[in-house]
């Protein structure tokens, strides 16, 4: 799966009433943006149409018939407006295309120095008459920051990397499948979902009992070439000296069995039963695994949520960053803008600090060791995540309205002193508030993804426009 380089179609409009020699200039100075961003372009060459732009029925039928061959490689198209446009030349072009990818449509500026018929835009109208037309023709698309900008604009840059954001976002969903590993614990009916709800959106669920795995698991052998493999990859990926032996080849077994299901069941990302049945009778926890699937940015959920994964795997493809994911768990003093997050923990090596107190090491799970025992608890990942800028996300299915929704935000992982266990962070959020009450009173669950980025925009284009869930932004 994609995560950083993008592949766009490029649509440059025309009419042949304004200055047709604009769509010269401004072709070139549009493909020297994109190549200075990294994202490489599909558009028509001059030589299939005048100045490679798109106006007439010919030109529209054209560029849909390049962009049907180069479909596997299209994750979104940029209409440029170098003048005016064509409104009907474009519209075909992207449905006679057959594409279902984002769209963001660019208007050129004019310059009140130059106004005389020969250059002329008019762009800032014609972006009008081009977004009627998409909306006559159900065609959903993006708009840049400034109604009209020219390519070289930092504002337009930002545009296209959130642009970017959203098709990575897109593509990831619609293309989805999950591994439901285990069934998920009797006590957390907040990890309920609606696997129909989520095919509608082109996002699949494989499940699978975990007594067929820990089948698996106990065929193979210790001298198995693929289990000394992985149990050395244990080793390499976080500090295990405490760990006893017996449990890291546990882990190391069962780590081959979930990656030999993934494999052969093509699955992205999994949301894993991780207590207590897999510590009462197999004896360790599964979060070192699931740590380093999601940090191979293969989200791993625990808790069987599914829910919790697809918000996780939305944003890793999204930023090329793992996500987490984590309970909104405490007060943070007196502060009614800061906060605890906390698991106990599952998460990604690279959301950690790096170095001195607080960068990950393996140890045993505390919450349940008084349960099942310290010995049959080793195998999370404990520290605390580093300070910077993050966004949050949580998704979710509401079978009674029969829609998926969701929430995203922005906001501040600090650094403010906290001594607990698991995994852990203090996070400031603007009108924190505001947030926990949406979340209570729209019964959203007490689990949220987060991000060591900050892409919120684009990801909430590519869930809201895109694949028309309900979301809720929360403002910074």
């Amino acid at each position: 799966m994609k995560t950083q380089k993008i592949t766009l179609g490029v649509i440059v409009g025309n009419r042949g009433f304004f200055p047709a020699q604009l769509c010269d200039s401004g072709r070139k100075q549009i493909l020297q943006t994109l190549e200075e961003l990294g994202i490489e372009a599909v558009l028509l060459d001059t030589q299939a149409t005048k100045f490679g732009a798109v106006e007439t029925m010919d030109d529209s039928q054209k560029c849909a018939e390049l962009f049907k061959r180069e479909a596997g490689k299209i994750d979104g198209v940029l209409v440029t407006l170098p003048n005016f446009g064509d409104e009907r030349g474009v519209a075909n072009a992207l449905r006679w295309s057959g594409l279902r990818v984002p769209v963001l449509i660019h208007a050129f500026n004019d310059d009140p120095k130059t106004m005389t018929i020969a250059h002329r835009r008019d762009s800032f109208c014609g972006k009008m008459s081009v977004c009627n037309n998409l909306r006559q023709y159900d065609i959903p698309f993006t708009l840049t920051r400034l109604h009209t900008c020219g390519p070289d604009d930092k504002r337009f840059l930002e545009d296209l990397e959130d642009f970017a954001v959203t098709c990575r976002t897109v593509e990831a969903l619609r293309h989805l499948r999950i591994g439901a590993l285990g069934a998920r614990p009797t006590a957390f009916n907040t990890v309920r979902y609606s696997e129909k709800l989520l095919e509608k959106s082109g996002i699949s669920i494989e499940t699978l009992d975990l007594f067929e795995l820990f089948g698996w698991v106990n065929k193979m052998k210790d001298t198995d070439a693929v289990v000394g493999a992985k149990l050395e990859a244990i080793q390499k990926y976080v500090v295990a000296k405490s760990i006893p032996p017996a449990a890291l080849l546990k882990m190391a077994k069962f780590g081959v069995a979930v990656d030999k299901w993934m494999k052969e069941t093509r699955l992205n990302a999994t949301a894993i039963q991780c207590w207590t049945a897999m510590e009462e009778f197999f004896g360790v926890v599964p979060c070192t695994l699931m740590s380093m699937m999601s940090n191979m940015l293969m989200s791993s959920a625990c808790e069987v949520d599914i829910m919790g994964t697809v918000a996780m795997y939305a944003m890793a493809q999204a930023s090329g960053k793992p996500s987490a994911l984590v309970d909104w768990n405490n007060n943070y003093g007196e502060d009614p803008d800061k906060g605890v997050i906390f698991h106990c923990s599952n998460l990604p090596k690279d959301i950690f600090v790096e170095k001195g107190e607080g960068a990950p090491v393996m140890d045993y799970q505390e919450i349940i060791a008084g349960t099942v025992g310290k010995e049959n608890t080793y195998g999370t990942v404990v520290g605390r995540v580093k300070g910077g800028g993050f966004t949050y996300l949580r998704c979710s299915t509401d079978d009674f309205a029969g829609k998926i929704m969701a929430y995203i935000g922005q906001g501040e992982l600090t650094d403010d002193p906290l001594k607990t266990f698991g995994g852990f962070g203090v996070v400031k959020i603007p009108q924190f508030q505001k947030l926990l009450r949406y979340i209570c009173e729209n019964g959203f669950e007490h689990h949220v993804a987060v991000n060591p980025t900050q892409i919120a925009d684009g990801v909430k284009e590519a869930l809201g426009k895109y694949l028309g869930w309900d979301i809720y932004y929360h403002p910074e």
